[in-house]
């Protein structure tokens, strides 16, 4: 058992040995890099001998049109034809404005200062009234490149280069030329035909190739007054339209789809003071024409109602320079102000309103509202349907129930979006008009190549670009 557990002594090294057993195993190892080190370089060198001789054959080859893969590609793939930097105006919609005779435009503005005694047409210009988008509109286009910056759309002097093309016909103002409407006063002939212009204007067009080529769906057309156009517009329906509202207009001549609503522009002095209730002492302020015809009539009923109530300024009053004065003030120096239908759904107190930060009370119940792609009018206006404004207390006890925070937040939300609702901003309506008009074309381009393909139309049914719009009342949104 002992012996079993007997350890056993190792032998013990030769010290004299050692080293030279060391040295060899060095030696063997030095070598062996050496050789590897050797190899990896002769490797490398031979490899990127051949790899350059390729590259440089490559090269060469693509220079001759020689036959490697890679030469075929770039010469399948023709390096000039790749499209060059998008530039800004490359993105834009292309506008050509008609050069119409002068009888369509300036004339007209000249007519209107005939009929009113002017004896020097040359310092006449375009009459200040609710319905002047058409002159911003020409006026824009007018204009030099440098001045219009920030523009959704481009103008183009060649029509072949044209996406749209703007007709700046002055139709509003051609409704107004004479002093008084044809017929209404016994024995005066009338000095202006706005009728003739109607007609005339159309068969100027008609005569225009690029009016001919698409039948006017790419032709953009302003008619802000209600009446503007009302002989002619089944002949120049598929053009885009400008229109303040929908009321003189059937379903088969404007809708939204194809159409632009645009803002009257406002006759009321812009404020540029701070939001707040503090100088506004007056609850509710209205002051326009009481007797309207049709959905206008609503206006007398509501002088009646609310023309005795406490904290109300309502007032009968028609357009002359001391009356807008009285108008800016009474807008300036009330919380809310009274927006009732006119002859149709929609009248320029609204724009008014907002440019005044005076929260709109709206009772209209089919109208429609410019730009509300951009802008929710729940945030800036109160809307109510006519049945509700007219019980007794009903509107007076809503507005006193809105708290001051509240009123505070729609004047913030009006003074943010008041831009789009003056005329002369560079950066206002007629960019925003622009924009939504450019947003047409797709739609535009869409009904023009069905058109050239269809082959058989049902005449009984409208034409789809004219959908009717939505004519069902609001709600009171508060």
């Amino acid at each position: 058992m002992s012996e079993r557990l007997k350890t056993r002594t190792p032998k013990s090294l030769d010290s004299s040995k050692l080293p030279h057993t060391m040295a060899r195993k060095s030696s063997l190892l030095k070598q062996t890099l050496i050789f590897s080190a050797c190899t990896i370089l002769i490797i490398y060198a031979f490899f990127n001998t051949f790899l350059s001789s390729s590259t440089a054959a490559a090269t060469a080859g693509i220079s001759a049109k020689t036959s490697s893969l890679f030469a075929e590609q770039i010469s399948r793939e023709n390096l000039e034809e790749f499209p060059v930097k998008v530039t800004g105006n490359d993105k834009k919609v292309r506008v050509f404005m008609y050069d119409l005779p002068k009888k369509f435009t300036t004339g007209i503005i000249e007519s209107h200062a005939l009929a009113r005694g002017s004896s020097d047409l040359s310092k006449v210009s375009y009459p200040g009234h609710q319905h002047m988008g058409e002159w911003y509109m020409y006026l824009d286009l007018s204009r030099p490149d440098l001045d219009r910056v920030g523009s959704p759309v481009v103008k183009v002097n060649d029509p072949e280069e044209a996406d749209l093309f703007y007709v700046p016909v002055f139709s509003s103002l051609s409704l107004i030329v004479n002093p008084a409407r044809v017929g209404t006063v016994t024995g005066s002939d009338p000095v202006y035909s706005d009728e003739k212009m109607q007609d005339e204007l159309v068969e100027w067009l008609e005569e225009q190739e690029y009016w001919r080529r698409n039948n006017g769906r790419d032709h953009v057309v302003f008619a802000g007054d209600p009446n503007a156009l009302y002989r002619v517009l089944d002949r120049v329906k598929n053009a885009v339209l400008l229109l303040s509202d929908f009321g003189r207009v059937r379903n088969d001549q404007g809708s939204l789809i194809k159409d632009v609503i645009v803002p009257y522009s406002h006759r009321i002095n812009v404020y540029n003071g701070d939001i707040g209730v503090e100088e506004r002492k007056t609850l509710l302020f209205f002051m326009g024409n009481r007797y309207r015809k049709d959905g206008g009539k609503i206006r007398d009923l509501l002088f009646q109602m609310l023309e005795k109530e406490e904290d109300v300024v309502i007032r009968h009053g028609t357009q002359s320079r001391e009356n807008r004065r009285t108008a800016t003030r009474g807008m300036h120096t009330s919380k809310f102000c009274l927006n009732p239908a006119g002859d149709t759904p929609s009248a320029c107190r609204l724009f008014d309103s907002i440019v005044s930060l005076c929260v709109p009370l709206i009772v209209s119940d089919s109208i429609e509202l410019p730009f509300e792609d951009v802008i929710d009018y729940r945030k800036i206006a109160i809307f109510v349907d006519t049945e509700s404004s007219l019980q007794p207390g009903q509107l007076v006890r809503m507005l006193r129930a809105v708290s001051t925070e509240k009123i505070l937040e729609y004047q913030k939300e009006m003074r943010a979006v008041k831009r789009y609702f003056v005329y002369g901003d560079s950066n206002g309506t007629v960019n925003e008009i622009w924009r939504e008009v450019a947003q047409k074309l797709p739609l535009i381009q869409l009904m023009i190549n069905r058109d050239k393909r269809l082959v058989k139309k049902d005449s009984t049914e409208p034409d789809c670009s004219c959908l009717c719009t939505n004519q069902s009342a609001p709600i009171t949104s508060l």
